[in-house]
């Protein structure tokens, strides 16, 4: 009797097939070829796939070049506007960006103003927002986070919207609408060991603390 055909394993590994249909689903940036140590285009993957199925993140995407080489637009500390513009090199790190299903950050002044107009938070429209991919066993020091907000804008670039693509997610906010939001953010993803992720918001200066 002829034998079954024998199904052909595919030699990829559950990582490495993961970063394949990401990038064929538009979640990098760029070309898959990306600059960044191949570690941690693993971790991003893995962070941004607990965004998207554990928390509700919407239009995510994967980072690998600084935003600032396109001569985008921010503000510094006291609320000039400045535009940024450097030659096209990698982010210290991929980083992710996209939008939470509620804000996850309101700032002290922003807040008493919603109290006074009635306005309350579950209703405040959502924020783009920056998340570093980090593991537990790293070290991280003060410079090494000036690193990474020196390579990023106070809002992630919005991804050019293609024919016929998906829409902008409704109930959000793009930048120059909060004149609240001046200062660099980034939620910091930190994976454990058993995969556990832990996200902590981590500001680029001193903030007021909210009102309780």
């Amino acid at each position: 009797m002829p034998r079954a055909p024998i199904a052909k394993q595919s030699s990829l590994s559950a990582v490495d097939a993961l970063i394949n249909e990401s990038a064929q689903a538009g979640a990098f940036d760029g070309d898959v070829q990306l600059p960044n140590a191949p570690e941690h285009h693993h971790l991003a993957i893995q962070v941004l796939h607990n965004l998207r199925y554990q928390h509700d993140w919407t239009d995510l995407k994967i980072h690998a070049h600084t935003p600032l080489a396109a001569g985008s637009r921010s503000k510094d500390a006291s609320g000039s506007l400045r535009t940024d513009s450097v030659a096209p090199h990698a982010l210290p790190r991929p980083m992710i960006s996209g939008f939470p299903p509620r804000r996850i950050y309101i700032h002290p002044d922003e807040q008493i103003a919603h109290i006074k107009d009635g306005i309350k938070e579950k209703d405040l429209p959502r924020e783009r927002e920056w998340v570093l991919p980090t593991r537990i066993r790293e070290k991280w020091s003060l410079k090494k986070f000036a690193e990474v907000f020196n390579e990023i804008t106070v809002w992630p670039p919005e991804p050019e919207q293609e024919e016929n693509g998906p829409p902008t997610p409704a109930n959000t906010t793009i930048e120059g609408q909060n004149k609240w939001r001046i200062l660099k953010r980034v939620l910091l993803a930190t994976v454990d060991d058993d995969s556990t992720v832990v996200y902590y918001i981590v500001h680029d200066g001193i903030v007021k603390p909210r009102q309780n």
